[in-house]
């Protein structure tokens, strides 16, 4: 009399047992559901063409995409099983979408497309594909416009600390200045610190090239996450020597203050903030090194 030994099922076979959705499902139902979601879509992009504090926002989905394509071998080889608490996200998105368009609530609708998305993945490749994609996935956060509410929370503070500092330096360099809130009066001219000129813009970009910098720039996958808060003095420094540098060369010929001379100023500075980005991050890293040895 034979015996039969069972024997367990090999990996590849469990794999064929799952549905078989992969790669190529999650790129069919991500084009439906911008296909979905097209009205609410093209309203955001047309901010991000017209809303100069949001011109980075072309950049995000194309960068998010890439890194996701990047990891696609990581997909192949990951055990992906499909998650049914996906459909459930998806609803949730649908649901926040049409409250958010009834309601004229931008944020709310536009976050309803990241959730059916975020719902999307789950869905066809279960938690092993939301981890292996969860930093592009977090990158697309930084193509939504910040609510009105909290954009006016943030910027007032920043126009009224740039004005500060600004006064400070321009009084010490023997420059006449007197500040009423967030306006500067020079002997030449009066300045002021509107909110395009509160540092938000600089510092949405920047934290966005910061976590970018990071994911290509370096192998310790914790570093784009330490880069991401040191953006925040970075940007606000940055844009506090605008103000200043506005100041001064406004004493020397208004027009500087004004038109070609002070946006190409703005680019200027947001440059040398980027290098000072790369300056610290070499300086984490030398001392991580230093740390590590000792």
């Amino acid at each position: 009399m034979g015996t039969h030994i069972q024997t367990a099922p090999s990996q590849q076979q469990s794999r064929a047992a799952m549905p078989a959705f992969g790669i190529a499902g999650m790129v069919w139902l991500l084009a439906l559901l911008i296909l979905c979601y097209a009205p609410i879509l093209y309203r955001l992009v047309n901010q991000w063409y017209t809303d100069e504090d949001m011109g980075h926002g072309f950049f995000v989905p194309a960068i998010s995409a890439y890194i996701a394509w990047y990891k696609r071998d990581e997909l192949k080889a990951a055990p992906l099983q499909s998650n049914p608490l996906g459909l459930v996200l998806m609803v949730w998105g649908a649901l926040q979408s049409i409250v958010g368009t009834l309601g004229v609530e931008l944020f709310l609708s536009r976050t309803s497309f990241l959730i059916s998305v975020y719902g999307t993945v789950l869905y066809l490749g279960g938690m092993a594909a939301i981890r292996i994609l969860f930093f592009p996935l977090f990158l697309l956060l930084f193509m939504v416009p910040i609510p009105a509410i909290i954009y006016n929370q943030i910027t007032f503070p920043l126009q009224l600390l740039a004005s500060r500092v600004a006064e400070a330096v321009l009084s010490l360099l023997g420059i006449p200045v007197l500040r009423d809130g967030n306006v500067l009066e020079l002997p030449s001219q009066r300045l002021s610190v509107v909110e395009a000129c509160s540092g938000i813009r600089s510092l949405l970009s920047l934290s966005f090239l910061s976590l970018v910098y990071g994911q290509f720039f370096d192998d310790k996958a914790w570093m784009k996450w330490v880069l991401l808060p040191l953006t925040v003095p970075i940007a606000i420094t940055a844009n506090a020597t605008r103000v200043t540098g506005t100041g001064i060369l406004s004493e020397i010929n208004p027009e500087y203050a004004t038109g070609f001379y002070h946006t190409a100023e703005g680019w200027v500075v947001f440059m040398v903030a980027m290098v000072i980005l790369v300056a610290v991050h070499r300086l984490v890293n030398f001392i991580y090194a230093k740390t590590k040895r000792s």
